[in-house]
């Protein structure tokens, strides 16, 4: 016997109070293991796709992670110090840049930038603010992740935790299934795979688009010898899920940058500006069509939305879960949405008789 409509509603509201009090409360804790499922999640289709060839589960996991540990150790000793380093001297050297654009300014526009004008006094104010606060922000960031969870720490537990929901994926898919109540279970796959589909094709394209650009962009600012051009690339790889704003922001960072630096040398600056319009042109044709598909069914302002909703509330936690959730909600919505077109409350009694 099936059970009634609002005891079904109030269990599943039950249910995602649940969740949001877990959330509130155990955010901290939880983080690794959020991170965790993420990797994991992320990596399953390799692990399928080793399997396919024949290797064990085990052996497929064993490959993943010899692979990450090398890829680790090559970010540990190569990139990260290279990146921290750069983005510091950037936070450094920024006062001196806003000074080379009021010299600029005044050379060119000195009507504009007088010594009591607002613009000259905002732009001499600019470059004294982000070396003031620039330190203050990377310094409460780290404090951040210090007083969530002990950076050490965290550092063990998501590669163990990542290793072995990896190892039994398809075990705990096997018996979650199993669990679904029998009524709705065909409809519950149904809505899963869509959700499946549409994180696929965000979380795993798009990471693997955000991946190849900022490399991409990262190492051909450097080779262009943009002397933070690792910084560069990394934040324009970092955003390029937000459609066109990663090159944006990238494109105007490195520009600018690349204005102070070799200015006069032409051709360096238009290397600069053609490496994004080179980055541009492969991620719309070929990075994006090819990884990421034609419909994701996440719009940006609904991922902004969600982004911005879940790390208000809860935090860095609430930011990594804001996606899936993003995707389960719009997948449901378009379900409802549907249901109701093929309802007798949008069709009306009569069309329904008629049918």
């Amino acid at each position: 016997m099936a059970l009634p409509v609002r005891t079904q509603i109030q269990f599943w509201g039950v249910a995602i109070a649940m969740f949001l009090v877990v959330m509130w409360f155990l955010g901290d804790v939880i983080l690794p293991f959020v991170l965790g499922g993420a990797v994991a999640y992320f990596l399953d289709p390799v692990a399928d796709r080793i399997e396919s060839m024949g290797a064990s589960r085990a052996v497929a996991v064993a490959l993943i992670t010899l692979v990450a540990i090398c890829i680790f150790v090559i970010m540990a000793l190569l990139v990260i110090p290279t990146l921290v380093n750069q983005t510091a001297n950037l936070i450094d050297i920024a006062p001196q840049l806003f000074n080379d654009l009021q010299n600029f300014l005044t050379a060119r526009f000195p009507d504009l930038v007088d010594q009591d004008s607002t613009l000259r006094q905002s732009l001499a104010t600019i470059g004294t603010t982000i070396q003031e606060r620039g330190g203050q922000v990377v310094e409460t960031v780290l404090a951040s992740l210090g007083s969530l969870v002990n950076v050490a720490v965290l550092l063990v537990i998501v590669p163990v935790v990542a290793f072995y929901l990896l190892y039994d994926w398809d075990r705990m898919i096997a018996e979650i299934d199993r669990l679904l109540p029998r009524e709705h279970a065909p409809i519950i796959r149904h809505l899963a795979r869509d959700i499946d589909a549409t994180l696929a094709s965000f979380i795993r394209g798009m990471g693997t688009v955000c991946l190849i650009l900022g490399t991409y962009y990262a190492v051909a600012l450097m080779l262009v010898g943009l002397q933070f051009g690792l910084v560069v690339g990394a934040i324009a790889g970092l955003i390029t899920f937000i459609p066109y704003v990663g090159a944006l922001i990238g494109g105007v960072l490195a520009i600018g940058l690349a204005l102070f630096q070799f200015w006069g040398d032409w051709l360096s600056i238009g290397l600069v500006a053609g490496i994004f319009v080179l980055g541009q042109v492969v991620e719309g044709n070929i990075l994006t069509p090819k990884l990421v598909g034609d419909s994701v069914g996440l719009h940006p302002v609904w991922l902004l939305f969600a982004l911005s909703v879940f790390g208000a509330l809860f935090g860095f936690v609430g930011m990594l879960v804001a996606v899936p959730v993003a995707a389960a909600i719009g997948v449901l919505m378009r379900f409802a949405v549907r249901q109701y077109l093929d309802s007798a409350l949008y069709q009306g009694q009569e069309s329904r008789d008629t049918e």
